[in-house]
């Protein structure tokens, strides 16, 4: 079953703000968090960053942390033309491999996708038209921000 977070306006819980990221940096044998935790933590920081960006581009705040069986979506945004923006969020300390935005591969565009249709058809308050989608990636790449206007569509995965 899928569920997305509360809109901002209706009471949502603060997202962490930009100053965080840098501050959720904590120690490998910090005892009171798992890694798991420390990355969940971390995660919601880079997130609070991408949300405050987009903001000042505009675009406004639909949902957070989207989720459903088959994927997950971090934000979900709105353009001032209406489009949604479905974002992924990427951080990488360094560029082994790609770095960030080349870690989002076939199979995690298809989730990603799956979870923007389920998104759509559960929340959508729309009649017969779906509305203009697009799918957009976050980078933080060493710790600059890079955004991937229009990344993928969902008709390549």
């Amino acid at each position: 079953m899928c569920h997305a977070a509360a809109r901002e306006p209706g009471g949502a819980r603060p997202a962490p703000r930009a100053a965080d990221a840098t501050a959720m940096s904590l120690p490998v044998s910090a005892p009171n968090f798992s890694r798991p935790a420390r990355s969940k933590l971390v995660g919601a920081a880079f997130e609070a960053r991408a949300l405050e960006f987009l903001q000042r581009q505009r675009l406004r705040f639909v949902a957070r942390n989207v989720m459903c069986r088959g994927g997950e979506i971090d934000l979900v945004m709105r353009e001032r033309d209406g489009a949604l923006v479905f974002v992924e969020v990427r951080a990488r300390a360094q560029r082994h491999y790609g770095g960030a935005a080349a870690s989002i591969g076939w199979q995690k565009k298809q989730r990603i996708v799956r979870a923007a249709r389920h998104y759509l058809a559960t929340r959508g308050r729309y009649s017969r038209d779906e509305p203009a989608c697009r799918f957009d990636v976050i980078a933080f790449e060493a710790g600059r921000l890079v955004w991937l206007r229009d990344a993928f569509r969902a008709d390549e995965v």
